[in-house]
């Protein structure tokens, strides 16, 4: 019974990790919470690796005519140099210049962020500022499509990033703000956004590798873990594409609500 509940509340993680990931509430702000709630307790990273390659396999499914296109447009336009290629190969290029500031900051400030706000209080009032963000942008309709984007654009994207380290701020949500507050229309903001989550999700695994290799209770979770992995990938493919219909009505002011709402009763509660 113990090992069935067990195996429960991991699905339970899954679902979470997999519901909230896409949309801009904030899924390692939700996993504290979850995981304070059952009384679990996670150390280091070689869960949140398992959920993050199932989300990043479910988005990258989703995205995977745009991958394609950019890649092969990318690579067609170094080779010939053709103007109608072009616009691909600077998204790619955008993409890497929005990258830059997360790698630096979370190679710099992840551990002592790790260490000093992990916990429900920061989640707390991360939520409260994610709200407060989405309902300033809630109106904004841009005109910037992915061939009139710059790198000042790409850059202060990026620097939105880079603040989604700290747990309760959403990257989505971040990066969606940050690029909608720049001019880009909603659905160039949404596609941009998750083409930065690919190369920061890319080198997550990577660095997450050693986490998994040295984690001593591995050989007893990998039931619940492949569990967990099933279910998160599935809930994020759901929420994914929940999230891009919600773009397209723009909707976004309910996110704003369930962060402010969420973000007071952990205050109050927890």
């Amino acid at each position: 019974m113990d090992e069935l509940i067990l195996w429960l509340k991991y699905v339970f993680l899954g679902i979470v990790q997999g519901f909230t990931e896409p949309i801009p509430i904030s899924s390692s702000g939700h996993l504290i919470i979850v995981q304070r709630l059952l009384g679990m307790e996670q150390k280091g990273l070689s869960f949140e690796m398992f959920a993050n390659t199932a989300s990043f396999l479910a988005i990258v499914f989703i995205y995977r005519k745009l991958i394609s296109r950019l890649f092969l447009n990318g690579l067609s336009y170094i080779r010939t140099r053709k103007p109608e290629h072009r616009s691909d190969f600077m998204f790619i290029v955008y993409v890497v210049v929005g990258t830059i500031p997360a790698v630096v900051i979370g190679l710099l400030f992840e551990d002592w962020i790790a260490e000093v706000l992990t916990n429900v209080r920061t989640v707390a009032i991360s939520l409260l500022v994610t709200g407060g963000a989405l309902w300033l942008i809630r109106n904004m309709k841009g005109i910037k499509r992915e061939g009139d984007l710059s790198v000042k654009d790409a850059f202060l994207v990026g620097l939105a990033q880079a603040v989604a380290i700290i747990p309760g701020i959403s990257r989505s949500g971040a990066t969606v703000i940050a690029s909608l507050a720049v001019g880009m229309k909603q659905e160039t903001a949404l596609r941009f956004s998750f083409m930065l989550y690919i190369p920061i999700s890319l080198g997550g695994l990577v660095l997450g590798f050693s986490d998994l290799s040295s984690d001593p209770a591995i050989s007893s979770l990998i039931m619940p873990y492949v569990l967990a992995f099933v279910a998160t990938m599935i809930m994020t493919y759901i929420s994914m594409k929940w999230l891009m219909d919600i773009m397209e009505k723009g909707n976004l002011k309910y996110f704003a609500y369930y962060c402010f709402v969420a973000g007071v009763l952990l205050l109050i509660f927890l």
